[in-house]
């Protein structure tokens, strides 16, 4: 039986508890601790230095751009920021980790006691963080057969690494929790988050306890899964091993096991390490890292708005919560309905009461011509300001939302203003009564068999004679003036 059908009724009596271990790669062009770049896709062991190699002699010196981007994260997830944090040499040994050793934080980590809002379908809610602290990464091996291979060009990237709190309690709430992570690191401009690069990996604990029971279960720590449905299957799948393991009266073992996506299931790497299996201690080559008011006024200075806010006020202004979700969803899109917004009222319209009619326009409209032409938010051809020009035009009863598509469609290939396209081709609608009831009236006279059906209860008919009068009139006829009109006509005398 496969796990999404066993898990409801198993979940009945147990509880899972999860914790995270995110690593995400920072956006800085050189390493941590030396000047090699952090460029992916270079030919193997190429973007290799003396320290990386671990070459005697060798001194660290500390990216500051990537102390500036984990400063950012810690401040947007509202976490306490320390002043003066230290780096540790943490023992262990692997071919991709030269050193013998990884330069990491320990019980001084930059950051701690944050948070991080998640959205569960349309719901926020707050994951706390026990901490976000700096570290390099390792090397890369990959393995053909009886052969091995390792590229050292990873070795050194600047890394940090968010731990939650272990208070997830379901494998969806984890995948939300990594999509929510991988929002801010993109909104912030920390990371660009590409997991098929490595630049996010999770690393997650579970375990199982029967529902009442404070006592926490005995972990298993699922290691760097880079997708979201991986994370999602590999927890669920895990879930099911355990209780399944103490149903029968086995034990659970703390250890570390690899997912395997292909053949849906985990298998055991190593048991799992302590803490003191590293032999932490304070790196002596590195002085400890000192955040002064200069750098949090940078940092601070160039700190958006974040993700949850907006979503909360796109939500009063009437959008769908699964519309605000998407908005939310790359800071770019959301960038530009900001700035269509800001646009309204010099186009006559409210901002709020009109922005779910931006929302609609940009989300079906624009976004469906950007996916034709493969192009990103940020590439349109078509700016903030027509779009809210579009809407000016319909609200204000220029145009209708037919002739509207039209203007967009020309404008968007063109660049021309709407007002102008509008203004060039005689689009504006007509809301005049005496310049539309001589065309009903004609129409009247040649229609009667339809006139008869509408009176007998054929209420389709309608639509039919508004578009005759909409043809007649090349779909310039204000569709809330002629269906009043029309309503009084077809009535009998």
């Amino acid at each position: 039986m496969s796990t999404d059908a066993v898990l409801p009724q198993l979940l009945e009596e147990w509880e899972p508890v999860i914790g995270l271990e995110i690593h995400v790669q920072l956006g800085s062009v050189s390493k941590a601790f030396s000047s090699s770049a952090t460029t992916f896709g270079e030919p193997p062991n190429s973007l290799t230095d003396p320290l990386v190699l671990g070459m005697p002699g060798t001194l660290p010196v500390y990216n500051q751009r990537a102390a500036e981007l984990a400063v950012a994260l810690g401040v947007a997830t509202s976490s306490k920021i320390r002043a003066r944090s230290r780096f540790a040499r943490k023992h262990y040994f692997y071919p991709d980790l030269p050193k013998g050793y990884q330069i990491t934080q320990s019980d001084e980590p930059l950051c701690e006691e944050g948070t991080l809002d998640v959205l569960m379908g349309t719901q926020r809610m707050a994951i706390r963080l026990q901490r976000i602290h700096l570290e390099e990464d390792a090397g890369k091996s990959s393995h053909h057969g009886t052969v091995s291979h390792v590229d050292l060009n990873r070795a050194g990237v600047p890394l940090v690494e968010v731990v939650t709190a272990p208070e997830l309690h379901s494998a969806e709430e984890a995948a939300e929790f990594m999509r929510s992570l991988h929002r801010l690191v993109r909104w912030l401009g920390i990371s660009d988050g590409d997991m098929e690069k490595g630049q996010m990996r999770c690393d997650a604990n579970v375990s199982v306890r029967r529902r009442g029971e404070d006592r926490l279960g005995t972990r298993t720590e699922l290691k760097n899964i880079n997708s979201f449905r991986f994370v999602q299957n590999a927890i669920d799948n895990e879930i099911v091993r355990q209780i399944r393991l103490l149903e029968t009266g086995e034990r659970v073992l703390r250890e570390t096991r690899l997912w395997d996506a292909t053949a849906n299931a985990s298998f055991p790497m190593r048991s799992k390490e302590e803490a003191n299996d590293y032999r932490y201690f304070p790196d002596p080559d590195l002085p400890p890292l000192l955040i002064d008011g200069p750098m949090m006024a940078r940092v601070m200075q160039t700190l958006p708005t974040l993700p949850g806010p907006r979503f909360e006020r796109y939500r009063e202004w009437g959008i769908t919560g699964d519309d605000a979700r998407t908005l939310i969803g790359e800071r770019a899109l959301s960038d530009y309905f900001e700035a269509a917004i800001a646009a309204l009222p010099s186009v006559g319209c409210n901002a709020v009461a009109h922005a779910k009619a931006v929302g609609n326009w940009l989300l079906t409209t624009l976004l469906g011509a950007l996916n034709r032409d493969g192009k990103s938010i940020a590439e349109s051809p078509f700016p903030a300001t027509a779009l809210a020009a579009i809407v000016g035009l319909i609200e204000g009863g220029t145009i209708s939302g037919k002739i509207a598509k039209d203007v967009f469609d020309e404008a968007y290939q063109t660049g021309a203003e709407p007002a102008a396209i509008v203004a060039a081709k005689g689009l504006v609608q007509i809301s005049n009564p005496a310049e539309l009831l001589p065309i009903i009236s004609r129409l009247l006279v040649e229609n009667p068999k339809q006139i008869e059906a509408y009176r007998n209860g054929n209420e389709k008919m309608l639509g039919y004679f508004v578009g005759k009068v909409m043809k007649a009139t090349d779909g310039k006829a204000n569709p809330q003036v002629l269906n009043d009109l029309l309503r009084k006509a077809l009535v009998p005398a």
